[in-house]
């Protein structure tokens, strides 16, 4: 008995219940009801994009397959406005002390950056004169650039080309930085995958509050009316109603019924019956996973202190995020040097960088 009742419940919670196709099952004698209902669910959040961290060697023909879709992470790049804030200023601080070199181009050592910062890989490929001479490194997007099968080699998955043209890069043609996995040792990780639910949580929680006050159900209401109404009556509330929408709206109504009781008439707001989705809270919270994740100091990315709270210098905060952040990951950009056998990557003095944006702080605090 148990188990005919369970039944419809597995099938509508097993994974091979399609969730592009409604589902509705009926108990024989109509007591009990089973349906399903919303939009499509998006790969990421069935949390697919974990599916594959425990690989450690998945080759596909010439190449192997990342532990994780970097087209998934390409895409929730954008999930939470302190996910995006955090790249963005940690390559904007290495952008500051980068100092451009003939054989490296601000904006491909920008691009470079990001992608590091957002896959965990980042790719260098060089030109070299016929004499060996090293001539120029530029970047290669890491989302479709794959570690070959044959050590050293490298493949590039250019969108819009077929798998028999992608163009093969030969042992010391690329330079791959990574932050190391601790499942395999092909491709790097992101820091911040800890982080990655509590992101897109926080960006379902935006999409889900953004499409209530689009639905406009906040502003609706249910009028009940249980007094004693002729039909005439009831048709002119009913025009009433209708002529108060538009142009002129939140227009007063004004109802007279002699005979009816205290309670005749009543307004219920729809919003009361709204979901109670603690939308401040999961902000909140989810911000906070993020900025955990990415180890950068409130006050860096716009957080509005609370409770009379102080975030501390944001001089102090930016010295702190060099020595402890920025610093270390500079350190392992500079082994591009040695594989190419020239400077190709130099960075400015940080404390003096860092010592005149503190001055400049100063000044225009003092002038407030």
């Amino acid at each position: 008995m148990a188990g005919s009742f369970l039944a419809p419940l597995r099938r509508v919670f097993s994974r091979q219940a399609q969730p592009w196709k409604p589902i509705e099952l009926r108990g024989d004698d109509g007591s009990v009801d089973v349906f399903s209902f919303g939009d499509d669910e998006g790969v990421l959040d069935r949390r697919s994009i974990w599916s594959e961290l425990q690989v450690s060697r998945a080759q596909a023909g010439n190449w192997y397959e990342p532990p994780i879709s970097f087209v998934g992470l390409g895409e929730t790049f954008a999930m939470s406005p302190h996910h995006q804030s955090a790249i963005i200023l940690k390559k904007q601080m290495l952008e500051s002390l980068f100092i451009e070199t003939p054989y490296l181009s601000l904006d491909d050592f920008g691009a470079w950056t990001q992608d590091f910062m957002i896959f965990g890989n980042g790719w260098l490929m060089q030109s070299r004169a016929m004499s060996g001479r090293f001539l120029q490194a530029e970047r290669l997007p890491a989302a479709w650039t794959r570690v070959g099968a044959v050590p050293g080699e490298a493949w590039y998955m250019a969108p819009g080309v077929m798998a028999a043209e992608y163009p093969r890069l030969l042992a010391g043609e690329t330079f791959l930085l990574k932050q190391p996995a601790p499942l395999q040792e092909i491709y790097g990780v992101p820091g911040y995958l800890g982080a990655l639910q509590s992101g897109l949580l926080n960006e379902a929680a935006t999409i889900f509050r953004r499409r209530y006050y689009k639905n406009g159900s906040h502003a609706g209401y249910i009028m009940y009316v249980s007094s004693t109404v002729t039909d005439q009556d009831a048709d002119a509330i009913r025009k009433a109603m209708r002529e108060s929408k538009g142009r002129g709206n939140f227009r007063n109504m004004f109802v007279h019924a002699p005979n009816g009781s205290k309670d005749g008439i009543q307004i219920i707001p729809l919003s009361e019956a709204a979901a109670k989705d603690e939308f401040l809270s999961i902000k909140e919270i989810t911000r906070d996973d993020v900025m955990a994740a990415h180890r950068v100091p409130p006050q860096l990315l716009g957080a509005v202190p609370k409770n009379g709270a102080v975030f501390g210098s944001i001089s102090e905060a930016i010295w702190m995020m060099w020595v402890m952040e920025i610093q270390p990951i500079a350190r392992k950009m500079l082994a591009v040097n040695q594989w190419a056998g020239a400077e190709v990557i130099r960075f400015g003095d940080a404390a003096k960088v860092f010592a005149q944006f503190s001055a400049a702080v100063a000044a225009g605090a003092g002038k407030v």
